[in-house]
C-alpha cells in the first residue's frame, strides 16, 4: 500500500513511489533546511527596511559610530560625561 492510498491515481506518478527511494529523504532534508534557513533570516532581520541601532544591528552605509553618538547626545539620551567617555573610546 502506498502513502496515497490503495490504487490512488495521481497526476505525479513519481510521487507514488517516492517514499521508497532516497528522493523522499533528500526532498525532506531540503525542505527542512530551507525552513530553518528562512526562519533564521527572518530572526536576524535580513531584508528589513528599518534602521535599528543595537547589538548585532547593521548600520546603513555611511553612518559612523561617532554620528550615532552625536545624535544620541543631541536627543538627550546620554549626558555630557557619558558622551565624552564614549567619544574618547571611539578615537
Amino acid at each position: 500500500m502506498n502513502f496515497l492510498g490503495a490504487g490512488t491515481k495521481t497526476t505525479f506518478p513519481w510521487l507514488q513511489n517516492l517514499h521508497q527511494t532516497r528522493g523522499a529523504s533528500i526532498l525532506l532534508l531540503l525542505g527542512v533546511s530551507l525552513l530553518v534557513y528562512g526562519t533564521a533570516q527572518l530572526a536576524r532581520g535580513r531584508g528589513s527596511s528599518g534602521s535599528v541601532v543595537g547589538p548585532g544591528a547593521s548600520l546603513e552605509a555611511g553612518v559612523t559610530a561617532r554620528q550615532i553618538l552625536d545624535e544620541r547626545y543631541a536627543r538627550g539620551e546620554i549626558d555630557d560625561e557619558e558622551y565624552r567617555r564614549r567619544r574618547d573610546e571611539l578615537t
